[in-house]
This record gives C-alpha cells, sequence and structure tokens, in this order.
C-alpha cells in the first residue's frame, strides 16, 4: 500500500476518520458525540481539546489502521512493528506475513526505479522511498518474530 508520510497528529487523525467506515458521522456515533462536538475536537475549533490518544486508538482498533503508532515512532526516528497474535500464527498465517513483506519490498524498489528515471532522486521522492522503506522493514521484523515465536520451544523470546 502507497501512502504519503504523516506528520501531524492533525493529518493522522484525518487519515484515521477518512478510513473509518461511514466516515466522519460512523467515527462520531462511535466516541458518543453528536457530529458538532466531533468536529470541533477534531480540528480543534471553539476550544475543543483535541481527540485524545485512546479515542484514537479506539477509531483505529475499528479501522484496522495503525497509523498513530507509527506517526509516533517516526517521530523518535523508529518504525511501529506490530507483534503478532499467538492464537493466530500457523504456517499459513507466517506464509501471509513473507508475502506481504516481499510485496512491500517490491514497493520500494518501484519507488526507487520510478525515482531514478530522470536521474535524480528529489526530497520528496526520497522522503516517500524511505516511508516504503520502513513499512517494508516493519513487515519483514513481525515476519521474523512470529516466525520465531510460532516455532520457539516456550514461545517469545
Amino acid at each position: 500500500m502507497k501512502r504519503p508520510v504523516l506528520e501531524s497528529l492533525r493529518q493522522v487523525v484525518s487519515a484515521v476518520i477518512c478510513a473509518f467506515p461511514g466516515g466522519r458521522e460512523s467515527a462520531a456515533a462511535r466516541l458518543g458525540y453528536e457530529l458538532k462536538r466531533f468536529d470541533n475536537h477534531v480540528y480543534e475549533n471553539a476550544g475543543s481539546r483535541p481527540l485524545t490518544y485512546d479515542q484514537i486508538h479506539q477509531l483505529e482498533t475499528d479501522t484496522g489502521t495503525t497509523l498513530l503508532p507509527e506517526f509516533i515512532a517516526h517521530l523518535y526516528g523508529g518504525m511501529f512493528v506490530p507483534l503478532a497474535h499467538p492464537d493466530t500464527l500457523d504456517n499459513v498465517d507466517l506464509y501471509s506475513r513473507a508475502v506481504n513483506s516481499a510485496a512491500k519490498r517490491g514497493i520500494v524498489d518501484q519507488i526507487i526505479h520510478k525515482a531514478l528515471e530522470d536521474g535524480v532522486i528529489e526530497p520528496e521522492e526520497a522522503k516517500a522511498i524511505l516511508a516504503a522503506h520502513n513499512r517494508y522493514l516493519a513487515a519483514r521484523q513481525s515476519e521474523v518474530l512470529a516466525t520465531i515465536q510460532l516455532h520457539s520451544k516456550g514461545g517469545v523470546h
């Protein structure tokens, strides 16, 4: 999946809401807000505080996204690696993780190839390459950790 680097918490919140099934109205209802009040929190209007991390997490749990932890990890120069749920791990899941990891590596290579068509990697292209590369590394790390977890005596080390 190709997506831009999110550089502010407001961008993260906006992306989570866009990913939410049913959009703003459904996201507002999920958090128990009327739409106007929800919008005030999202856009920090009328002296409203922004959504809390817990509220963003609640929305992300419903959407299946991990934009908030990815953003926070990026602030610290790191990457977010979701851990496997032990009860869902099997060889089919490991294969799926391997395919996902390989696909993300392919995306990195495609972005590099496209960026090099004119012989120069521009700053925006470099950001896109690094963002895709971080997603690849996170997928690969998750794949390796899941493999170790599934095939180790006594679980995770």
